[in-house]
């Protein structure tokens, strides 16, 4: 083995030059649906670059490496790269800022509107200021106005945030700026290229569940976390109402964040610990949620950020395995949860959340020591075996719930 083979063993997995496939013969770049595209020179390879919208070339091959490379890794490519990232953050500018305008109205307008029906409804006289005020209470604690809020925040303000402060680093970049992306872009493009099969199982537990809640039966009554059923014996609940959702909006956004931490747990802790962790955490937070909160719950959130403290602890444990700069989006995460969480405080299991939280980062603790190694743990036979049983419990449940729901 060559001093440069040994020095390439000692990266993590993603950083190593065979992350990537091997590299045909020339030039050439991949688009993010997998095809290749061969150049006949290096020419034409960077005016691809260069004219590149929306990410299209993910990965580049050229005859000076073995495997495929990032397109910030191609030679003479710099200015080309650095043109595509400030053209594709200008287009993201003005695409979100064209959502942030379009939902702002839908949201303002939506507020008027309940401000108008209770005003209008509210007896007494309708000069006084009074009678004002509590039109403005009645209108700030209306969860179809929390709801729209929480809708405006994550799809418009967020991404117009990203966007801003994505066009406010790009301006002035220059070669050292592509260079000290490249880790990041490397991490994430290979990330990207990776299996999680027991996410996307856990996904369709959630899915069928999803489907079953169509029937005609009030869902969450029968099969969520209704505290008083919950301390009156029926312990289920527990394991059921992490399946259920309050709405399709409500499925979309667990479901996203489940693609993105449970494929993330998957790669680096291996496959038991996604089902292991989401179970754990979800029972905790809704034992928590049984203490704290009155109302009745439903939702994968309190397993969801079981998996965001685990990661947060796992990734700083295992320093190595992954760049800085992924792990502040995984404090940006708990930070933007529980922003959302004030927001729609009337509406939001915010004990789920934190005994979630809580729960993950307890399990990576207690589970993962601290490790300087750039390898990913490897699964024992106590992990199969413990990681099976708890994909076979939630499976139990999302039956259970769908017999539940459909009244058999």
């Amino acid at each position: 083995m060559t001093q440069a083979d040994r020095e390439n063993s000692d990266l993590p997995v993603w950083a190593r030059h065979q992350a990537f496939p091997v590299a045909p013969s020339g030039w050439g770049w991949v688009d993010s649906k997998g095809r290749r595209n061969p150049c006949n020179c290096a020419e034409t390879l960077i005016s691809a670059i260069r004219e590149d919208r929306e990410g299209r070339v993910v990965l580049a091959w050229s005859p000076n490496h073995e495997h495929m490379i990032m397109p910030e890794q191609v030679e003479g490519a710099t200015d080309a790269v650095i043109a595509a990232r400030k053209r594709s953050a200008a287009d993201d500018m003005a695409d979100s800022s064209d959502k942030l305008r379009r939902f702002g109205l839908l949201f303002a307008g939506l507020s008027l509107y309940m401000l108008y029906q209770a005003w209008t409804r509210m007896p007494g006289n309708p000069d006084t200021a009074e009678h004002v005020f509590f039109a403005l209470r009645s209108v700030a604690n209306s969860m179809s106005v929390g709801i729209a809020l929480l809708v405006f925040l994550i799809f418009a303000f967020i991404p117009w945030y990203q966007a801003r402060k994505r066009i406010r680093e790009v301006r002035d970049w220059h070669a050292e700026n592509v260079v000290s992306v490249v880790p990041l872009l490397r991490f994430e493009t290979w990330l990207d290229a990776q299996k999680s099969p027991i996410t996307y199982a856990l996904l369709g537990l959630m899915a069928v569940v999803g489907l079953a809640q169509l029937l005609p039966s009030q869902s969450i009554e029968v099969a969520g976390l209704v505290k008083p059923a919950y301390r009156d014996g029926e312990w289920w609940r527990l394991l059921t109402a992490p399946l259920l959702h309050g709405n399709l909006i409500h499925f979309l956004m667990n479901a996203s964040a489940l693609l993105y931490l449970g494929k993330r747990v998957e790669v680096f802790a291996r496959w038991p610990h996604v089902p292991l962790v989401f179970l754990f955490s979800a029972c905790a937070g809704g034992e928590l949620s049984a203490r704290w909160i009155a109302i009745s719950s439903v939702g994968a959130s309190g397993g969801l950020m079981g998996l965001l403290g685990f990661l947060l602890v796992f990734e700083s444990l295992h320093a190595r395995l992954v760049p800085r700069s992924a792990r502040r989006r995984l404090l940006a995460g708990v930070i933007l949860t529980a922003v959302i969480g004030f927001v729609g405080y009337r509406f939001i299991d915010n004990a789920a959340h934190a005994g979630g939280l809580i729960a993950g980062m307890l399990y990576a603790v207690i589970v993962f020591p601290k490790s300087a190694s750039p390898f990913r743990p490897k699964s024992t036979i106590s992990d199969l075996v413990a990681g099976s049983a708890a994909m076979v419990v939630l499976a139990g449940s999302a039956l259970f719930a769908v017999l539940l729901l459909a009244k058999i």
